[in-house]
């Protein structure tokens, strides 16, 4: 634990095997089943994904000052994408019986659909803002994290 490196080699133990492990683990655990059981359990699939992009992505109003105008929407869908969450707490809430199989299907399929669909939907509105004749600084990439 005296070793200058320690911290960062824990990391990556933890980042590369442990954390993947438990991700590949509850993969195999996913009832995808039960999101497929009924067309409700389905329709709650946009309707979480609308509150997860409301609930992380609205916040990004908070800099309004400190971005461009036309980097604020790339923003809010950079800052809502979301899985790992919804796996860990889905998980966690049925084991307390807290959670249904159907809602928990339908809330990790929102945060699946959240980090694939977000980022490309972010790189295509900065696209096309970075073709838009305009400020300099509006050029700018934005970037998560």
């Amino acid at each position: 634990m005296t070793h200058p490196q320690f911290r960062q080699k824990l990391e990556v133990v933890g980042f590369g095997v442990f954390i993947p492990f438990f991700f590949v683990t509850s993969g195999i655990r996913y009832d995808a089943g039960a999101l497929f059981s009924s067309g409700s359990t389905l329709a709650r699939v946009p309707l979480f994904l609308a509150i997860l992009l409301a609930a992380r992505g609205l916040p990004v109003l908070l800099y309004r000052s400190l971005v461009d105008s036309r980097q604020l929407a790339p923003s809010a869908l950079l800052q809502a994408t979301s899985v790992g969450f919804f796996v860990v707490a889905t998980q966690i809430g049925q084991e307390m019986g807290l959670i249904g199989a159907a809602n928990a299907a339908a809330l990790i399929a929102a945060g699946m659909l959240s980090v694939i669909l977000f980022p490309a939907f972010a790189l295509t509105i900065l696209r096309r803002v970075g073709s838009d004749p305009g400020p300099e600084h509006a050029r700018a990439v934005v970037t998560p994290g």
